[in-house]
């Protein structure tokens, strides 16, 4: 069984504690009244789970209420974590909000904890696999906004695009990606975006033909040909 360690809470040190599995409680207190005064026993705060689902409980200190988030508690006493608003989080390792015991707490850059719970079968930040393609995709959030930095063939690449926008950003350069933006030099080719291939198409009796999705442009372009001089040896 896991041992409970039961640490104060800081800024409320004697009034409250919280322990290493998640669990907040207040301590014995003298209270002062007309008849008197007596001791008001501690007891282990129920608390509740927030719109968000985080587990929150409130705290008392000179007749004035706060509620607090339980992880953030544990994260400041055990963690050291100092809350800064965005740069670095708490973050459920199990990615169960109400699971706030120590060892399932982590301390994370805000753009890992948004990119960790997307990366599919990758084991890199801001990298996810589309089966669908058989290419690795990879995304970094700018200002509130997921950009895409383009696909690859390996999820090590598509790592390495990540890495080098996280620079970019700290540095304030541009971004480099990998977002295919072509045109053709050849007449009849053209960039499909969707397939991520070269499209070849021909005028054929009043209409355009589709003739094929290509890897390459200049084999889009030889397919055009050859079936432009067949029509022309068949008329």
């Amino acid at each position: 069984m896991e041992k409970e360690i039961w640490r104060k809470v800081v800024g409320y040190e004697e009034h409250y504690e919280v322990s290493s599995l998640g669990r907040v409680r207040s301590l014995d207190r003298v209270t002062c009244n007309r008849r008197g005064s007596f001791t008001r026993k501690g007891r282990v705060l129920n608390g509740t789970v927030d719109l968000h689902g985080y587990k929150i409980v409130g705290l008392r200190l000179k007749n004035k209420g706060k509620t607090f988030k339980v992880h953030q508690l544990v994260a400041i006493t055990f963690l050291g974590h100092k809350p800064d608003g965005h740069k670095i989080v708490v973050d459920h390792i199990n990615n169960i909000k109400t699971d706030n015991r120590l060892e399932n707490l982590q301390l994370i850059s805000a753009r890992e904890n948004t990119s960790k719970d997307r990366k599919g079968s990758s084991k890199y930040t801001g990298v996810s696999l589309i089966k669908s393609r058989g290419k690795w995709q990879s995304m970094i959030q700018i200002s509130g906004k997921q950009k895409s930095l383009g696909c690859f063939d390996t999820e090590e690449e598509a790592s390495q695009y990540y890495q080098g926008a996280l620079k970019s950003i700290e540095e304030g350069t541009e971004v480099r990606t990998n977002v295919n933006k072509k045109s053709s030099k050849y007449k009849g080719v053209t960039w499909d975006k969707q397939m991520h291939k070269w499209r070849s198409s021909a005028w054929i009796n009043g209409k355009t033909k589709f003739l094929g999705l290509f890897n390459c442009e200049t084999a889009a372009y030889l397919a055009r040909q050859a079936k432009l001089s067949q029509l022309s040896v068949e008329n």
